[in-house]
């Protein structure tokens, strides 16, 4: 339980490993996780609400229900049954948080399909004989893609806390690094060696606040109706207050 300074610049933990070198391996752990349970979310969320959103009719009312079911189950509960159930490896960790987040991104992919799909160049590549599969990939999904981006680049941050939350309550992969497992190996020590839980949650806590900056970077970027007022905001004969 050194404290930070000299050979240890933040310090080591209870059993002596050293905070910087913990930071510094474990970062790659928690990106990883991040951007493979935001990608599995993203998947499996688009996949769902790209079909209820086309197809329309049975297949939106039952796919809806099912979205519906999952939204109402405790997310961090519903991960936690599924890791117990399961070998708490990161693998598990990114399926099981894939798994309890993708409610959100089908019901917002439905929502832009639904908009797309009447447009008038949807009946166009219908007319001409497009198959269903050719108008999903390559006319409707390039058009619904901007909120959805958005959506997942927020993912990459929930996922990064969800796996934090998931380590501080002991259901972390405990043969992996990451900063969730320095968090929660730590905590029954937190009063002695506060920087062995503060330096990682600072970590994350940085991690996850610089993929909301990106996101809202993005849907500014990716959004007309967006970039259209504040153009106008900014003209010089827009109006002050």
């Amino acid at each position: 339980m050194t404290p930070p300074g000299g050979e240890h610049p933040l310090g080591t933990d209870y059993l002596g490993r050293d905070v910087l070198a913990g930071l510094v391996h474990g970062a790659g752990v928690t990106i990883l996780v991040g951007l493979a349970a935001a990608a599995c979310t993203v998947t499996i969320g688009v996949a769902i609400g790209m079909c209820a959103g086309f197809h329309g009719d049975r297949v939106e009312r039952s796919l809806m229900r099912v979205t519906e079911f999952f939204q109402v189950l405790p997310p961090l509960l519903f991960a936690m049954v599924l890791i117990t159930l399961f070998s708490p490896r990161v693998t598990t960790i990114i399926l099981a948080i894939g798994v309890v987040s993708w409610a959100g991104i089908a019901r917002l992919t439905r929502v832009q399909v639904l908009k797309v799909r009447s447009l008038d160049f949807v009946t166009a590549e219908r007319a001409m004989g497009a198959g269903n599969a050719r108008i999903i990939l390559r006319t409707i999904l390039p058009n619904a893609c901007p909120p959805l981006i958005v959506a997942a680049a927020l993912s990459v941050g929930t996922a990064i806390l969800f796996e934090a939350g998931l380590s501080f309550l002991g259901l972390g992969d405990p043969n992996t690094m990451s900063w969730g497992y320095m968090v929660g190996a730590s905590r029954d020590y937190i009063r002695d060696t506060w920087w062995a839980v503060t330096f990682p949650g600072v970590a994350i806590f940085a991690t996850v606040l610089s993929v909301t900056l990106i996101g809202d970077g993005l849907n500014d970027a990716l959004d007309p109706l967006a970039r259209t007022v504040s153009g106008w905001a900014n003209a010089p004969d827009a109006p002050r207050t």
